[in-house]
């Protein structure tokens, strides 16, 4: 049933944005997922690399592949995934229940010996993406459908995606890295109105920022 411009309510009335309309699930990772502060290394690797595998497909689709993917990245353990072989990439090819996509498999093992490599360096992923986050200025004044719209990528997510290249990451272009902001709560783009902005913006502000 739609509300205000940008939301929709389901059948329990309460106001959401759009893009969660689609199924059951859609709503509930929107509800309990999208958007609230993660500052845990194993949940920003794996949905680094699941953005990487939506390159070209939609959420939805991955969100509905997620527990196969886990079961395939051995939990999306850095430390695990960095020793995948060929042996494993053509085990992986062979699984139906993930994306089947032989460059984005590789890029997720590429991508799990960089992490360990920044973890060495920087002393966690989550202290790293987070020095990342935009400044209240730097965001719209108010989070319209409209202004959601215009959000595609971001000088934030371009200065994430372009020191994750240069540290030898694969399939983290500025689109991809900003829809990983957004999940992972590095911004709030709940729009106004929708049931769940309030809710993430209190965790956001109650979210120790991760230094090391």
């Amino acid at each position: 049933m739609p509300t205000a411009a940008g939301l929709f309510a389901a059948e329990d009335g309460r106001p959401r944005c759009f893009w969660c309309a689609a199924s059951p699930a859609y709503r509930h990772y929107h509800d309990t997922e999208w958007g609230f502060p993660v500052a845990d290394d194993r949940r920003l690797f794996e949905k680094l690399c699941l953005e990487g595998f939506q390159s070209g497909l939609s959420w939805l689709t991955i969100l509905n592949k997620r527990e196969a993917f886990r079961k395939a990245f051995a939990g999306f353990d850095a430390a695990r995934v960095a020793r995948f072989g060929e042996r494993d990439v053509i085990r992986l090819l062979g699984d139906a229940g993930i994306v089947r996509h032989r460059g984005k498999i590789e890029s997720t093992i590429n991508n799990a010996r960089r992490a360990l490599e920044l973890v060495e360096a920087e002393g966690s992923l989550a202290a790293f993406v987070w020095r990342f986050e935009p400044a209240a200025a730097d965001r719209p004044p108010a989070m319209t459908r409209d202004a959601l719209m215009e959000l595609a990528q971001t000088d934030a997510s371009r200065a994430l995606a372009k020191e994750l290249k240069r540290r030898g990451w694969s399939f983290v272009g500025p689109t991809t890295v900003y829809a990983f902001m957004q999940a992972m709560g590095l911004v709030n783009d709940h729009l106004e109105g929708c049931d769940a902005r309030a809710r993430v913006e209190r965790a956001r502000s109650e979210l120790a920022r991760p230094s090391e």
